[in-house]
């Protein structure tokens, strides 16, 4: 059984199906089984039905709970809803992020439905669960935050203040003075939805398990369907949302506000409105029908109530393309939206035998447009000059296998994680699951205690701490950094965060592209070179003008760039000044920062060779605020990198684990070659013509990426199952047993 998992623990699996757009479309001869999910396939074919969430026998009837992905370029899939109905099926929800429908179809029928050219691909409706100050001073946040008011109102700085943050999780603890606001009794998170059985027939008013329903046809704005939905996933006030933990310690390292007591868990952004979406039940489970409804509904609000940011610290195991994967496609819609989606990359660094995992990267980590964030242990300090990755990190490629039409496979091979940052030993806010008294403390902390040692913690009533780790503790701090450069420059769209936190990173030596990216987190230098450029290229994409390739990232001639350094507590350190792109690609250099690159659009995707538009749809009559769906369509000619950016690749070599090149290379060795003025500069840039990108042999020759997937030396081959060499052991995806004997130790590493 496939679940989702936000930190170490139970561990996450519940791949993802693909999204998609739909319209009428015709039938083709044979059924496409390529585009059926393997768990879901083995499901249908089975003698008996197996007891898991997806499948029931329903009056001597096999049934099955599908995410049906379609390629249409209709945003209301009303060829594919028909076709459902015809089958004896029902539908639950249609999807704006994905363009995807939560369905029930009868075990026998789901070939025929995936025989359609309208279907990109059909996934069970798996189970989730989670992926599995100090912070202030570690990650340079201090820097930033100049205090001494007694509120947080008095700080000057960068705090997040007006940034609005979804933390789509098991909930937030609302009460909790960790969320408290300068108003005495408020909170700051804004609003509460529980969004568990969302993309269900429970949410939408209609009878469970029960073939010919449709309800999707009537979600548009104000609709009497979306009413009701929007009634339903409304969370009371009355009770603490979060009984299982996770959510409300994620939340607090994204903006929880922890002076109150010794040790102080001030999160990065204290300031930083909240928005409470749960998708995680009391045991950390939930449904990715759920997560999806999630996503819809920041999509949906987005804008009306300034959420800039979507922190995602779940992981599911996924061993489909970033191209169909459903949360892929998902997140990638609100990436195109202006939305900035963070994610964590799973804690399957290392499998059961404790040998060293790549390629374990989970969903929507795998998805190019995301900033994926993997996890480094501070040792319980400040100084940088400790820090280590975890081992329980995972480590990329991203191995997302795509099936064409004619049954061909190709793996995706994209660079993650993209930086990384604290993740080991964390403490925030310990969420009680009743108000008033502080009630009973939450699943984790009942069921691990020594979570809750936290050295000095009076462990009052709403006011308690415990610890967590996990790369679903590390990417929270990456969100709150990130409100913090969004408040510094409002401008930024989500491709400039992502370049700007990657550019600005600390390489760490001894780690290499695929364990760190291009290093650990720098709020430091991330929010002074988000100041440092003009602040109206996102108001220009609104109103239709978008930026031209080459254009200026300063408001006037000759402004400079900060210099590529940081200081903090003692430590100088140089920036790395590379970042990732196009899937397989690392450029380095001032021009990056100084000129709007082509790829800076967040509609554009560009992922090796292959490059598509989001196209955003609007509901009729809504000026433009509510969306309807995102078509994806092939991206016109432009210019993805401009002249003077450099790249780095051809520095790294044929990719040897032994040699230690290629993707293997010293992320510190290479950012120090950058640093010397290393690198091939591009005269002509990277220009994109009839689709297709052309580059200056930016994909490195015998190494880094080929077209055809990763290429190792020493005989290494990456594959779809597991393959040993030199200690090695690549995977699809971090798959693992609840039983493992590295999800015993919830504590994080020494």
């Amino acid at each position: 059984m496939s679940r989702m998992s936000l930190f170490p623990l139970p561990r996450i699996a519940a791949r993802a199906l693909g999204a998609c757009l739909l319209a009428l479309a015709p039938l083709v001869a044979v059924a496409q089984t390529g585009k059926i999910a393997a768990d879901l396939q083995k499901v249908i074919s089975a003698g008996t039905t197996p007891a898991v969430n997806f499948a029931r026998d329903v009056n001597g009837v096999r049934y099955v709970k599908v995410l049906v992905v379609s390629n249409s370029t209709d945003p209301e899939l009303t060829g594919l809803r028909s076709a459902i109905m015809s089958a004896g099926g029902s539908i639950y929800f249609r999807y704006s992020s994905v363009s995807a429908l939560a369905a029930l179809l009868p075990a026998g029928k789901v070939a025929g439905i995936a025989a359609r050219s309208d279907v990109q691909s059909i996934s069970p409706n798996r189970l989730m669960t989670r992926s599995a100050s100090l912070l202030e001073n570690a990650t340079g946040t201090a820097n930033v935050r100049p205090t001494g008011g007694t509120t947080f109102a008095q700080n000057t700085g960068m705090t997040g203040r007006g940034i609005g943050i979804a933390v789509l999780d098991s909930g937030i603890a609302w009460q909790h003075k960790a969320f408290a606001s300068d108003t005495a009794g408020d909170t700051r998170v804004r609003e509460s939805l529980d969004l568990l059985k969302a993309g269900d027939a429970v949410r939408v008013g209609v009878k469970d398990w029960t073939p010919g329903i449709d309800v999707s046809a009537s979600l548009y704005p104000n609709s009497s369907t979306m009413s009701t939905w929007y009634a339903r996933v409304q969370a009371s006030w009355d009770v603490k949302p979060d009984l299982y933990g996770h959510g409300s310690h994620v939340a607090a390292v994204i903006a929880g506000r922890g002076a109150y007591q010794s040790p102080d868990s001030t999160g990065i952004a204290p300031d930083a409105q909240l928005y409470n979406i749960r998708v995680l039940d009391a045991n950390g489970y939930g449904q990715l029908s759920d997560v999806l409804a999630a996503i819809d509904w920041v999509i949906y609000n987005a804008r009306y109530k300034n959420i800039r940011v979507m922190n995602l610290s779940l992981a599911a195991d996924s061993t489909e393309s970033y191209r169909t994967d459903p949360l892929a496609r998902a997140v990638r819609a609100a990436v195109a939206q202006g939305i900035v989606v963070v994610a964590a990359a799973g804690n399957f660094g290392v499998n059961a035998s404790g040998k060293e995992t790549y390629g374990s990267v989970g969903s929507p980590g795998i998805e190019p447009s995301v900033i994926t964030v993997g996890s480094l242990n501070p040792k319980g300090t400040a100084a940088r000059s400790d820090d280590v990755v975890n081992n329980f990190s995972s480590r990329g490629p991203t191995r997302g296998t795509f099936v064409a039409a004619d049954g061909s496979k190709s793996v995706d091979n994209v660079l993650k994680p993209d930086l990384v940052a604290p993740g080991n030993r964390i403490v925030s806010a310990l969420g009680a699951d009743t108000q008033g008294a502080g009630g009973q403390w939450n699943w984790l902390a009942r069921n691990y205690s020594s979570l809750t040692a936290v050295g000095g913690a009076a462990q009052g009533a709403d006011k308690a701490l415990m610890m967590l780790s996990g790369t679903s503790i590390a990417a929270p701090a990456v969100s709150g950094a990130v409100a913090l450069m969004l408040q510094a420059n409002p401008g930024l769209t989500p491709p400039m965060v992502k370049a700007i936190l990657q550019y600005s990173a600390q390489p760490l030596p001894g780690y290499n592209l695929l364990q760190q990216g291009t290093g650990a987190l720098n709020v430091d230098g991330a929010v002074r070179l988000s100041q440092a450029l003009r602040n109206d290229m996102t108001q220009k994409i609104n109103n239709g003008t978008p930026p031209v390739p080459g254009e200026s990232l300063f408001w006037y001639a000759g402004a400079p760039l900060p210099a590529p350094q940081s200081t903090i507590n003692g430590q100088t350190f140089r920036w790395s000044q590379m970042i990732f792109a196009g899937g397989n690609r690392v450029l380095a250099g001032p021009a990056l920062m100084s000129q709007w690159q082509g790829f800076y659009d967040p509609r554009l995707l560009w992922v090796r060779d292959r490059t598509r538009w989001q196209n955003v749809v609007w509901w009729e009559n809504t000026g433009n605020l509510y969306p309807k769906g995102v078509v994806e369509i092939a991206a016109a000619n432009t210019t993805m990198v401009t002249p003077g950016v450099r790249s780095v690749v051809e520095l790294a070599g044929s990719s040897s684990l032994t040699g230690a090149s290629g993707v293997f290379i010293s992320t510190a060795k290479l950012a120090s070659w950058v640093a010397a003025g290393s690198g091939v500069a591009l005269s002509k840039g990277i220009t994109l013509s009839s689709g297709l990108v052309l580059s200056e042999g930016l994909v490195l020759s015998e190494g880094l990426v080929l077209s055809e997937g990763l290429v190792l030396s020493e005989g290494l081959v990456l594959s779809e199952g597991l393959v040993l060499s030199e200690g090695l052991v690549l995977s699809e995806a971090g798959t693992a047993s609840p039983t493992d004997a590295r999800l015993k130790n919830v504590l994080g590493e020494p």
